[in-house]
């Protein structure tokens, strides 16, 4: 009896810790399902309000199915505006601050990674720490300096805006270059490469992930903005975003909400296909900016 308990010991254990691990997998991927629920839920609620009419949307209490799928909301949504315009504002918009605040924020974070210089960490704590100044707090004093400088009703803002990084972009850059072993920089320098050259040639290339996820958060950052277009553009230059939530009226004036509605599910449309697309490569670049700090 005594060999045996010796022997089933182990093989007990052994049972028990396949028996904690299968529970603790499972508990996980509940985890998972009711977050997915979670954030899938109002995409899905933002469709069901597209299809019904406007009567069983102002019902009380509310129908969670519609009656008779009213597919007409979404032909009314793209032909009521001029909706193709005002997505091409968004898309160049969008487009342009994203091209030129990846550049500029991979250029910074080259320089806090790579480069030797007095006060550099000091100079990279004081930028970490104007990401908890909200940006709602610097709008108004922009407004007021672009309007003097007559840069109001045009996409110059923006383009200042890329051309002056992303505190958040940079720490991403600036991690992932930080852990890119230094013997390739050291040879290309041997070889006689300057700095630019091994910027350009060296780690650009190795850094796609995160240049396609600096591009992914910033275009969907811009793309999804409805104040500082509301706040700076006119009703010609202005983005799909304001248009959506000004310009869908009935002949009295009343906001017609089951047509914002599928507007809005046509303005989300893009940006969720592109996260669909490109999240192997977002997960891949958050992964490696937290190798090496």
């Amino acid at each position: 009896m005594h060999v045996n308990r010796q022997h089933s010991g182990p093989a007990a254990v052994t049972q028990v810790r396949v028996r904690n691990l299968r529970l603790s997998v499972g508990a996980t991927y509940v985890l998972l399902m009711a977050l997915a629920v979670l954030f899938v839920g109002p995409f899905v609620w933002l469709l069901l309000a597209a299809l019904k009419t406007r009567d069983e949307w102002a019902a009380v209490p509310t129908r969670i199915l519609p009656q008779h799928a009213q597919w007409g909301n979404f032909v009314h949504a793209l032909t009521d505006i001029n909706f193709p315009a005002y997505a091409a504002n968004s898309f160049f918009l969008s487009t342009i601050y994203a091209v030129l605040i990846t550049a500029s924020s991979a250029t910074v974070g080259f320089g806090f990674a790579r480069l030797r210089g007095r006060g550099k960490g000091g100079l990279f704590l004081v930028l970490l720490s104007t990401m908890m100044l909200p940006q709602i707090l610097t709008l108004l004093p922009t407004y007021v300096l672009f309007s003097r400088v007559g840069l109001v009703n045009t996409y110059w803002p923006w383009v200042l805006w890329g051309l002056a990084a992303s505190p958040y972009l940079v720490f991403l850059f600036r991690q992932f270059f930080a852990a890119i072993p230094r013997e390739l920089e050291d040879a290309a320098i041997i070889d006689g490469c300057g700095w630019a050259r091994i910027f350009l040639r060296i780690f650009l290339p190795l850094s796609r992930p995160v240049l396609l996820t600096s591009f992914l958060l910033s275009f969907t950052w811009t793309w999804g903005d409805y104040i500082a277009p509301a706040l700076l553009l006119d009703v010609d230059h202005t983005t799909l975003s304001v248009a959506i939530t000004a310009w869908y009226r009935d002949p009295h004036g009343n906001a017609i909400p089951t047509v914002q509605a599928a507007a809005a599910a046509l303005y989300v449309l893009p940006a969720l296909l592109i996260f669909l697309f490109a999240q192997r490569y977002f997960i891949r670049s958050v992964v490696a900016s937290g190798v090496k700090g």
